[in-house]
């Protein structure tokens, strides 16, 4: 590799992540840290350590100067921008090549053309990547976004353009809601990503939301399969599955191919994720983003097909071409992972920050724990509640279904609330197991079938 040294541009279990990876490739770790984050595991782990900044993600993990200034100072080679913060900012890409360094990543110019979904819908277009129906562009105002929303029937969904997560999101069931929810929706928006665009997509009822993990040089291109991502609460995914149930070969052939198609048609390098809209009945599947950056969920890829996708990012970034051709990947059995957040899950998902008191996780060859704790840990109250993912494997679903539910019992995190019970409960739960959920399937659990166990409500 022609990269010796990574600097890791991100906090928590995936900062511990990419460093185990890039040091499995023998390359020295350089961790940025905030003034909350000096005690992390992350900075334990990293043969050098720079602290950038106050508590303040703005001051310290999202600065731009601070980060590249860190990295000049250590004679990094390459910064891994993790996910979240600066790892889908064009402006962070392209500060990172200008100092002399690679970024472990696609290029600024992807990046913003990409991360503009309006931009990469019309790439998908022209990719032939099926689209859900909306409108071409941008629109201007809440009366356009109507008179399209007329033509394509209701109910309709306005997103923004820039940005995820969930915001500048919202779905309209009839006109008269049309121009107080397109004033919130550009608002939030503008709040959250400096831009206040927005576009219509009619909604499509019961999707599932299916994705599929992509990799390039460049060059070269494949697919690493998809992964099911339809557990989701307020359109933040809360549990994922690989590869995708129920789904037929024949639609899994054209889902992953119109994926590579997308990476092709405009020279993708990285790792990256093109999402869907899944509709059983019909089985057709519409495109709904590409998220430039490693996936939160990305151990289940790893666990199915074998491949370490954060060390192929670093490898790539090292000018490698790719290791693997596509008639190498295959599927292998199943995975599952589930997000472990510090959120008491009855009381409304509250954040709970503390000291993690005890920390037990379970041990075997088919589950992986990828987390930033240990026992004694403060979790700050300053950053997201994500704490860890509990991967398991098994040969089939079902398999795999009663190995998470073991290992779920097993997990045993104290001193601060987390999500645990909310998992245990879905993994027993009918409806899961069997497969019949959708995007807004655990909007509608959580309100009749998860509560305490003292409660008059069932928990599943």
């Amino acid at each position: 590799m022609s990269i010796r040294s990574v600097l890791i541009a991100n906090r928590g279990e995936i900062a511990v992540r990419i460093n185990r990876a890039a040091k499995a490739l023998g390359l020295r770790t350089i961790q940025v840290y905030s003034a909350a984050d000096a005690d992390s595991l992350a900075v334990r782990l990293a043969d050098e350590a720079v602290e950038i900044g106050p508590a303040t993600a703005r001051k310290s993990y999202l600065n731009i100067a601070n980060v590249i200034e860190a990295a000049r100072k250590t004679n990094a080679d390459a910064v891994h921008p993790g996910y979240g913060f600066l790892a889908e900012n064009a402006e962070f890409a392209d500060a990172v090549v200008a100092a002399g360094m690679r970024f472990v990543g696609p290029s600024g110019d992807s990046i913003r053309l990409l991360g503009d979904k309006v931009a990469a819908r019309r790439e998908a277009d022209k990719a032939g990547v099926p689209t859900v129906p909306g409108s071409d562009g941008r629109v201007s105002n809440a009366a356009e976004a109507a008179g399209i929303a007329d033509r394509i029937g209701f109910p309709v969904m306005i997103k923004a353009a820039a940005g995820g997560g969930g915001r500048g999101i919202r779905i309209i069931q009839e006109p008269s809601e049309f121009e107080r929810q397109f004033l919130q929706a550009s608002a939030e928006a503008e709040a959250a990503f400096g831009d206040g665009g927005l576009y219509v997509e009619k909604v499509i009822p019961a999707a599932r939301h299916i994705e599929v993990q992509i990799l390039g040089d460049g060059h070269n291109f494949v697919h690493c399969y998809e992964r099911e991502c339809s557990l989701q609460r307020r359109r933040q995914k809360v549990w994922e599955e690989a590869p995708a149930f129920h789904l037929p070969q024949k639609v899994r052939e054209r889902l992953c191919a119109s994926a590579v198609d997308l990476a092709r048609s405009v020279g993708y390098v990285g790792a990256g994720t093109v999402e869907y809209l899944y509709d059983d009945k019909t089985e057709a599947f519409y495109f709904i983003e590409v998220n430039t950056r490693i996936q939160v969920e990305h151990p289940v890829t790893e666990m199915i097909t074998g491949i370490d996708l954060v060390q192929e990012m670093l490898k790539i970034a090292g000018g490698a071409p790719l290791s693997v051709r596509q008639d190498d990947i295959v599927i292998s059995g199943h995975a599952i992972e589930c997000r472990i957040n510090a959120e008491d899950p009855f009381k409304d998902f509250q954040p709970g920050p503390g000291t993690v008191e005890t920390l037990s996780v379970p041990e075997a060859d088919h589950v992986r724990f990828d987390t930033m704790l240990y026992e004694g840990y403060v979790v700050p109250p300053f950053y997201d509640s994500l704490l860890g993912k509990l991967i398991v494997h098994g040969d089939t679903r079902e398999q795999c279904l009663s190995r998470l539910s073991a290992a779920l019992a097993a997990l045993d995190i104290r001193g601060i609330p987390t999500t645990t019970p909310l998992h245990r409960a879905l993994a027993a739960d009918p409806a899961v197991a069997a497969g019949d959920i959708h995007t807004r399937f655990l909007e509608g659990w959580l309100e009749t079938r998860f509560a305490r166990p003292d409660s008059d409500k069932e928990v599943a």
